[in-house]
């Protein structure tokens, strides 16, 4: 059982920066694959980052490509998502979530949820 907590979340202007971080306890974080979700208020969950067990291989949205980077520490069992050039339709509650074996962005295949941190962003 892994327990996932994201954080950073907050208000920002257009065009500024946020850093979230999920941090991960209860099992052996270095065998996850991890993705990065949002959801919007009446909006379907969408995949927007993740990264490989190892962290050899990164995964964007095209809507966050080119803006936003993600990594991984498993010896401090954590992901981090730099969010640079936020606009204002990045506004949504973020989820981090994990997956074993074969990596996928389907919502419905991740094993483990964090609760999510909101990010909202000004225009």
């Amino acid at each position: 059982q892994v327990q996932l907590i994201e954080s950073g979340g907050g208000l920002v202007q257009a065009g500024g920066s946020l850093r979230l971080s999920c941090a991960a306890s209860g099992g052996t974080f270095s065998i996850y694959h991890i993705n990065w979700f949002r959801q919007a208020p009446g909006k379907e969950r969408e995949f927007v980052a993740g990264i490989s067990w190892s962290g050899g291989n990164t995964y964007y949205a095209d809507s966050v490509k080119g803006r936003w980077t993600i990594s991984r520490d498993n010896a401090k069992n954590t992901v981090s998502l730099q969010m640079n050039s936020l606009k204002p339709e990045d506004t949504a509650v973020y989820y981090c979530a994990a997956k074993s074996s074969g990596y996928s962005t389907v919502v419905w295949r991740m094993a483990y949820w964090g609760q999510g941190t909101q990010v909202t962003v000004s225009s």
